[in-house]
């Protein structure tokens, strides 16, 4: 059928909605800290991670793959 089926799956980024509750301030340091050390890549992901991991799957290069979910997240669902 030729037909692919992908999923991504972001986890924490340091922009957008993390960026606003910071701003807002129902996020701290503290907990902003808390965050990242449950994360083993002990940073957070940008929009532009997600996107590229996005572009990938809708490429050529992912010709052959089907059926997967892509976690974007440094590690913290591994």
């Amino acid at each position: 059928f030729g037909v692919r089926a992908n999923s991504v799956g972001p986890g924490m980024l340091s922009d957008g909605m993390a960026q606003r509750l910071v701003a807002s301030g129902d996020l701290d340091e503290r907990a902003l800290g808390a965050a990242r050390a449950n994360i083993p890549m002990r940073t957070f992901g940008t929009a532009a991670d997600i996107a590229e991991a996005v572009c990938f799957l809708a490429s050529d290069r992912a010709r052959y793959i089907t059926g997967q979910h892509l976690a974007v997240d440094g590690g913290y669902t591994a």
